[in-house]
Parts: C-alpha cells; sequence; structure tokens
C-alpha cells in the first residue's frame, strides 16, 4: 500500500498539500495528522475514502508513540510524509507564555524530527519528504524569536538529512515560504497584535505548495516561492544579521 501522510492537516498549509496530494490520485491512502478530528473528517467527506484521519497531538509523546506503533502494526509504504504541524507566537518574551514558547520548540522542531525519523524507515527509493519551513530560518527574528530560531533547526536539520539520504534515493526539502494567508496570523496575534505589523506581501498557500511540488522534482534540497522572497533570502545571505535585525525592527516600527 503506497501512502502519504500529511500532518498539520486541518488547517492552513497542511490542509491544502493534503487536497493537492488527494487530487494527484497516486496514493492508496492519504492519512491526515491534527488535533482537530471533525476537520480531518471533513477532508474524508470532500476525497473519499483515499483520506484517513487520524487525530494526534504531536507535542504529545504518547500520540507520537501511537504513530510509531501504527507504522508498526501496518508497514506500509510511505511515499510521501509532509510536516506541516507548527504554530508560532508574536511579542517579546515576556509577551509569550514560557510553555508556549516551549511547545513552538515541542512542535515545529521536535514533533517534526520524530514523525521524520519514525517514517524513515517505511520510505522506499523515490520517497519525499517536504518539511515546512519558513523564511524567518534564514535570520534572528526579534518579537517572532523562538519561532524564527525553531524554524532554523527545521532548515539546518532538513538540509543535512538530505545530504545523509542521497544513498537511499529519498528527498528531503524545507519548504520556506514568507507569509502566507492561513490561520497562522490568528494564533500568533493573540498574544500581542502590534509586536508584528508589516508584512510587505502575503501568499496563498496554494501558490507556495505548487512551487514546493516543482522543487521537488527538481531535487532542490530548499523551496522559496517568491521573486520578493527570493531576494530577502539572498541580502540575509550577504548583509550582517545585526543589519538585517535593524532592517526588519525598522519596518515593525519598533
Amino acid at each position: 500500500m503506497s501512502i502519504a501522510i500529511v500532518t498539520g492537516a486541518s488547517s492552513g498549509m497542511g490542509k491544502d498539500f493534503a487536497e493537492a496530494l488527494a487530487s494527484q490520485g497516486k496514493f492508496d491512502k492519504i492519512w491526515v495528522i491534527a488535533r482537530r478530528i471533525g476537520r480531518l473528517e471533513a477532508l474524508k467527506e470532500q476525497f473519499g475514502d483515499i483520506i484517513r484521519p487520524v487525530a494526534l497531538d504531536l507535542t504529545d509523546k504518547n500520540c507520537l508513540l501511537s504513530y510509531k506503533s501504527m507504522l508498526q502494526n501496518e508497514q506500509p509504504d510511505v511515499a510521501v510524509l509532509v510536516n506541516c504541524s507548527g504554530f508560532g507566537r508574536f511579542g517579546t518574551y515576556e509577551d509569550i507564555d514560557t510553555n508556549d514558547a516551549l511547545g513552538m520548540i515541542d512542535l515545529n522542531s521536535k514533533a517534526l524530527v520524530a514523525m521524520t525519523e519514525y517514517t524513515l524507515p517505511y520510505m522506499k527509493e523515490g520517497g519525499e519528504i517536504y518539511q515546512l519551513c519558513s523564511l524567518s530560518s534564514f535570520q534572528p527574528v526579534p518579537y517572532l524569536n523562538t519561532y524564527a530560531a525553531s524554524k532554523a533547526f527545521v532548515l539546518s536539520y532538513s538540509r543535512g538529512l538530505n545530504a545523509e539520504l542521497k544513498g537511499r534515493k529519498i528527498k528531503v526539502m524545507a519548504v520556506c515560504p514568507g507569509w502566507v494567508r492561513t490561520e497562522f496570523f490568528d494564533h500568533a496575534t493573540a498574544t500581542d497584535n502590534k509586536a508584528v505589523t508589516y508584512y510587505n506581501k502575503i501568499y496563498e498557500s496554494k501558490d507556495v505548495i505548487k512551487t514546493a511540488l516543482k522543487d521537488m522534482k527538481k531535487g532542490k534540497d530548499v523551496s522559496i516561492h517568491g521573486f520578493r522572497v527570493k531576494a530577502q533570502v539572498l541580502l540575509v545571505k550577504l548583509l550582517p544579521h545585526s543589519l538585517v535585525m535593524k532592517i526588519w525592527l525598522k519596518q515593525q516600527k519598533h
């Protein structure tokens, strides 16, 4: 049985990724993973039995072990893994509760590693892993600090793992969008809706995913959608991070 697995599939880019994969018609099953079972069931209603809803909280170690057990029991052939689970918070370290800060690390970084490494034994040659990263992974980002740092880990981990897996011919790619029109903003602004107010350009999730799917076929280990985002990544590589942060703070009127 050839399957795809998508985390964070209840909304945003995870949901759109699941829809894009379901539309391809290449998989026997797509496991869609998130906490909100109702939204996962809605995906099944939309696409039929190809969708298998799996309600898991990936910040819970027991849920991660349940996922590991599912793989051991069913021995699937995992063709595609998409790690989209994650969240962010705007504000200073004082604004963001420490539990939320640690939760970002747990979900954005630790759960991603667990999902990836639990899944890899069930992937064969030609397997693809999409890791949802961020433009913020390329630089320190005050007022989005812990989120950006967690995504910097994802970028480094994904690129390194891609090199490790070349012998198995499994590809790993970090998907690094700029601002995307999703529920991310609803959660991020819950702590402070004035910490980050300048968004430059907001892209559509489905356009970012189209680029990611094309970039995977090209063998890239990083996918960046949009000329403005690509230009910013280039500048961040060339300029001192102290200057990059100064520009960011001026944009956000700090």
